[in-house]
């Protein structure tokens, strides 16, 4: 895997205690940056990820809050950026599909208005909260946001029509924030597809052997596959904002 030279650089990431948020705090600590975990407060594993990763010798601190929640969120991006001393990097990660198990489209009655809102307030406004409250240290360090959506977004179902709803709603905020933030810094956006991860929805055996034979590359994503792509975005491709890439290992096109 790609590593970057990111000694003197900081980076804040949402929902950064497990998956695919703990794969890029790992790979950009292991670049030499900085970077802040965000988590729930009350969500044991942030705590002991930054145990874990300080005895490693990486320079990592706890950023916790809840992004779904108004004020929260912005207090906590303030406080991060203040014990960080500045902002270059912010990966919007932190999500939750609403419930444990998927929702076809022909199920619409499932979806409630308690799921619906919950999804919306982190997976869309809550990478709206987060990019709005840091904005003015990215464009001082003339840094980069990348933010978590998903294939959903585009034409797969995903956990609900709910969900997608949101992840679709990313990809729109990623061109407006790489327009708000332009000239000095740079939004973008991921997509993965099926990811082996820590994840609340539960996958049958048989939708995971389904996505693995769809996907040309004959496998599911990893959190490191997507935090290669998200670093890179982050770090290089200085001429790329306001995109969405795609990372399915050829899922999408089947």
């Amino acid at each position: 895997m790609i590593t970057y030279d990111l000694k003197g650089k900081t980076a804040l990431v949402t929902g950064g205690a497990s998956g695919i948020g703990l794969a890029c705090v790992t790979l950009l600590a292991k670049s030499g940056a900085k970077v802040a975990i965000n988590h729930l407060a009350d969500d044991a594993r942030g705590l002991e990820q930054v145990e874990r990763l300080t005895n490693m010798g990486f320079d990592v601190i706890s950023a916790p809050g809840n992004v779904g929640k108004a004020g929260e969120c912005e207090a906590m991006v303030t406080k991060a950026i203040a014990d960080l001393g500045r902002l270059d990097y912010l990966v919007n990660n932190a999500g939750t599909p609403g419930t444990i198990t998927t929702v076809a489209p022909k199920e619409m009655d499932r979806i409630t208005e308690e799921l619906f809102d919950a999804v919306v307030e982190v997976n869309l406004k809550g990478v709206f909260r987060c990019t709005k409250a840091a904005q003015a240290a990215l464009k001082a360090s003339r840094g980069a946001v990348v933010s978590t959506a998903s294939i959903s977004g585009f034409d797969a179902a995903g956990s609900s029509m709910a969900y997608g709803a949101t992840k679709a709603g990313v990809i729109s905020l990623t061109k407006n924030f790489a327009r708000a933030l332009g000239p000095e810094a740079r939004a973008n956006a991921i997509a993965p597809g099926a990811v082996d991860s820590t994840w609340q929805i539960q996958w049958t055996n048989e939708q995971r052997a389904g996505s693995i034979d769809k996907a040309l590359l004959k496998r599911r994503c990893t959190p490191e596959d997507l935090a290669e792509v998200v670093v890179f975005l982050l770090a290089g491709a200085a001429m790329v904002t306001g995109q969405t890439v795609v990372v399915d290992g050829g899922l999408t096109l089947a």
